[in-house]
């Protein structure tokens, strides 16, 4: 996957992901790092999804795009006063 700017994030993967994921990401969830943040997404999505598919394939490669530290700095700073 090509990484061009979308919607002012990086890539289109790294938007999508925060828009479904982390958006409304609130002050009770807390802050998140990079790792956390990547790890939270795959549990939410790879679950139901079975090993060694070609569903499974698609899913990795495309949260293997993810800019995860844009997303937690993303999260962290409308989490501000």
């Amino acid at each position: 996957m090509k990484n061009t700017e979308y919607n002012g994030w990086s890539n289109y993967a790294t938007w999508r992901v925060n828009l479904e994921v982390f958006d409304g990401w609130d002050r009770e969830n807390g802050e998140i790092d990079a790792e956390c943040a990547k790890e939270f997404a795959e549990e939410l999505v790879l679950p139901d999804v079975e090993e060694n598919t070609l569903a499974y394939g698609y899913a990795t490669a495309f949260l293997s795009e993810v800019n995860w530290h844009e997303i937690s700095e993303a999260v962290n700073t409308s989490l501000l006063p």
